[in-house]
């Protein structure tokens, strides 16, 4: 079994979202394709697209509209690189 993954979203101005123990994150990409991460998930690197970003942890489903930007998977790790997002969280 793997470890629950972390959640980052990076703006070049500050940490928009940093969290641990998710469960899954779903993300829609720039060939028009949706992605769900789930941990043990292999490395990857894809762009992304305005739209929200849906992840589950021991609270539950949240959603936040993020703008475009790059999806960077890692060992345990989803980090987007992003421009910006609506900081309000969903959920």
């Amino acid at each position: 079994m793997f470890p629950l993954l972390q959640l980052r979203i990076l703006t070049p101005a500050e940490t928009v979202l940093d969290v641990t123990d998710v469960r899954w994150v779903q993300a829609q990409l720039a060939d028009g394709a949706g992605i769900g991460i789930w941990p043990g998930h292999a490395p990857l690197l894809a762009e992304t697209v305005d739209a929200p970003l849906r992840y589950a942890d021991g609270t539950g489903e949240h959603s936040m509209s993020v703008q475009a930007g790059i999806l960077h998977v890692t060992a345990g790790r989803v980090t987007v690189y992003t421009m910006g997002s609506d900081a309000r969280i969903v959920g």
